[in-house]
């Protein structure tokens, strides 16, 4: 709702608190009527769509959205129909019927993680990074009208997984991987801010070695947290496995995942664990596809959970544990003894992978990282990795305001929005800003989360 200019200028007009509410039901009415009107409009077509597309990022809040409006856009200008299916945080939307998908000329996919792909085998399909649906639309949409667009085929073994000689091994890794760590999001940050709420409403004083869960209302938040918390791991590696081997591989994960947070592998281990059960399920796969078809029903019930369960303990107990426990271990210590010094420039190199790429690769290898020491028991080095998250779009947001002059009158719109999107951990809110001056935009944003991160040692003093 914030992206429309004049909706935000009536809230900043807003004389009272009761106005201000009554713009945002108002607003969200005619958003909710709309979206029906729009779904009952796609029900009552009768034509045929030209192109359909699917977006979807790893957290599914703002790439996934922006790309699915860059590409209706963009096709509403050159006069050709579309349908966009987005996968996002709150489940897939719009999503294209069999029919839709037989008669449409060609299939856009601009995702960052893996979507249902089996659906659309023999078509002509375009896959791309979903931040190329926002900057690359009309780039987009004649390619894939061009007749030139390969056509997709689907691993016969799979529902959800893309042929892997469509992409790079390096795309493949970074495709599972935002796949575990988008389903466990929720996880680390519905559980962060109730352990936040416990430290908030405890005393200290009562006894500092039970911090947390002095005061019942404080334990009651702990507890909770802390559960969360515990499925941490076993979600990133059973979604993982899953995004590499479709369903059977999610239960093989999870117990992965789970045996990785009871032996002390922690973070590591997980994500290895959930590589190590994506490939080994989808090797049993291929392996059961010789057995006889009498054996067919058996196999989702009792011949891939068992043998996969039972090769997934061995390998986590005796051989991916043990060194990557130790690994793990080394790694919590050296955190542990840093020094105030030593954290402040592990921070600033965080800080400045936060910023480089606005939500890429870059950006989630911080980010990644920083969950990593959660897991250890670590809490500075995530507090760095936020801060200088939510740095990029609060300095936007008060380059717009205190400098009108070097904005367009557009981009000066867009001062509520950014500073929305800060509180909220967004950092996308920045994109079109760095896209269309990366030169002077991309580097002041990584000095200022650099310098973001110093205000935090020194107000809060966490890296001391």
């Amino acid at each position: 709702m914030l992206m429309d200019t004049d909706f935000k200028d009536s809230l900043i007009n807003a004389q009272s608190v009761e106005e201000f509410m009554d713009l945002i039901n108002q607003k969200e009415a005619a958003q909710k009527a709309k979206e029906e009107e729009k779904e009952e409009a796609q029900k009552e077509f009768t034509g045929t769509y030209r192109l359909l597309a699917v977006t979807a990022c790893p957290t599914g809040i703002a790439h996934t959205y922006m790309s699915a409006e860059a590409l209706e856009e963009k096709v509403k200008q050159m006069g050709i129909t579309i349908k966009v299916e987005t996968d996002g945080s709150g489940g897939t939307k719009n999503a294209p019927t069999a029919k839709e998908i037989e008669e449409c000329e060609a299939i856009i996919v601009a995702a960052d993680k893996n979507v249902e792909m089996a659906r659309f085998d023999g078509k002509p399909v375009i896959q791309v990074k979903v931040a190329d649906g926002i900057n690359k639309a009309e780039e987009l949409i004649n390619d894939a009208l061009s007749g030139k667009a390969p056509i997709y085929h689907a691993d016969h073994v799979s529902t959800t997984v893309e042929s892997e000689s469509d992409e790079s091994v390096g795309r493949q890794i970074y495709k599972h991987l935002m796949n575990g760590v988008s389903h466990m999001l929720p996880f680390v940050i519905g559980g962060g801010i109730l352990i936040a709420l416990a430290f908030l409403f405890d005393d200290y004083t009562i006894d500092p070695s039970n911090f947390g869960k002095n005061t019942p209302l404080a334990a009651f938040f702990k507890t909770t947290g802390d559960t969360a918390f515990g499925f941490m791991l076993p979600i990133l590696a059973g979604y993982i496995s899953m995004s590499i081997s479709d369903r059977p591989g999610l239960a093989v994960g999870f117990v992965g995942g789970a045996l990785a947070s009871k032996e002390n592998s922690g973070f590591l281990g997980a994500l290895v664990a959930g590589f190590a059960a994506g490939y080994l399920m989808k090797g049993l796969r291929k392996l059961f596809d010789y057995l006889p078809d009498a054996f067919e029903g058996l196999k989702p019930v009792l011949l891939y959970p068992f043998f996969g369960l039972l090769l997934m303990a061995l390998l986590m107990t005796f051989i991916i544990n043990p060194p990557v426990a130790a690994i793990n271990t080394a790694l919590t210590n050296a955190l542990n003894s840093m020094g105030g010094s030593s954290k402040i420039i592990l921070g600033m190199l965080l800080g400045g992978m936060m910023t480089v790429d606005m939500g890429g690769p870059i950006n989630k290898v911080a980010y990644v990282f920083g969950t990593a020491s959660i897991a250890s028991g670590n809490y500075d080095i995530m507090a760095a990795v936020m801060i200088s998250g939510m740095v990029p779009p609060l300095a936007i947001a008060l380059a717009t305001f205190f400098f009108k002059n070097r904005f367009t009158e557009k981009e000066q719109q867009t001062t509520l929005t950014n500073i929305i999107m800060e509180l909220s951990f967004i950092t996308e809110g920045s994109i079109p800003f760095a896209a269309s001056d990366p030169l002077h935009i991309l580097p002041a944003c990584v000095v200022g989360s650099i310098v973001g991160m110093f205000g935090l040692a020194l107000l809060k003093k966490p890296l001391k």
